[in-house]
């Protein structure tokens, strides 16, 4: 079963000139998990209804990065766009999603960096609306150039989080540690909009990813009876 960013992977590696290969590792990797064949995680991926939806704008590899977790979010969240970013071209698509009046669109960003008569910290519910959260995948550096080369962007509320944990993501750690990955940003929006259910089944899902590729790349064996596989249990 595909999803958008399974697609928009596809699709950049049809692009590309020569063969990716994740850093540090020329292993074969299952292609719907990314892991390789030893450790898959297919059997672990959830089912969860969400009110929600996301919409994540990629910077160029992101999709082809193993470690990549808007992967996992389009593996829970079944409303799940993905678009590659360009600073010179706008998918036609993107915008037609942006004014679907089906959904209100919230920019996720830290309010610090933005006006402040944008910026909001919850997520109210409108009457026939639905929200859909835009999280700009890329690094840390990149997103900040997203968000300044965006203007069709420029309009959107801008939900600024302040969660009280630390980021417990370890594949590509940032330097600071209030710099979240993608699907823990997913899960506190998640969480937010009521959507309480899928906000710790993504969390889980993330940790039982994490456990896995580790695992894989130390070559050591996968506790599947820690409280994050056991917690999935029931989401199979």
């Amino acid at each position: 079963m595909s999803h958008a960013v399974f697609r928009l992977r596809s699709e950049r590696l049809a692009r590309s000139t020569q063969p990716f290969t994740a850093r540090g590792s020329r292993a074969p990797r299952c292609p719907r998990c990314r892991v390789i064949p030893q450790y898959c995680l297919c059997a672990w991926r959830p089912h969860v209804a969400a009110r929600s939806a996301m919409c994540l704008l990629m910077h160029d590899v992101e999709p082809m990065k193993p470690s990549n977790t808007g992967w996992l979010i389009a593996d829970v969240i079944a409303d799940t766009h993905a678009f590659m970013w360009s600073r010179v071209a706008v998918d036609p698509q993107l915008l037609a999603l942006l004014a679907d009046p089906q959904w209100q669109p919230y920019l996720v960003f830290p309010g610090e960096f933005v006006e402040p008569q944008r910026v909001t910290s919850s997520v109210p519910r409108e009457p026939g609306r639905r929200p859909l959260f835009i999280l700009l995948d890329a690094t840390w550096t990149e997103a900040r150039k997203m968000f300044r080369k965006s203007p069709y962007l420029a309009s959107l509320p801008v939900l600024s989080l302040a969660p009280e944990q630390l980021s417990r993501y370890t594949l590509r750690r940032s330097k600071r540690d209030d710099h979240f990955c993608t699907a823990e940003v997913a899960a506190l929006c998640l969480e937010l909009a009521g959507d309480e259910a899928a906000a710790r089944v993504l969390d889980a899902y993330l940790d039982v990813f994490s456990a896995h590729y580790l695992a894989a790349k130390f070559q050591e064996p996968v506790d599947e009876s820690d409280a994050a596989h056991r917690f999935l249990a029931d989401y199979l």
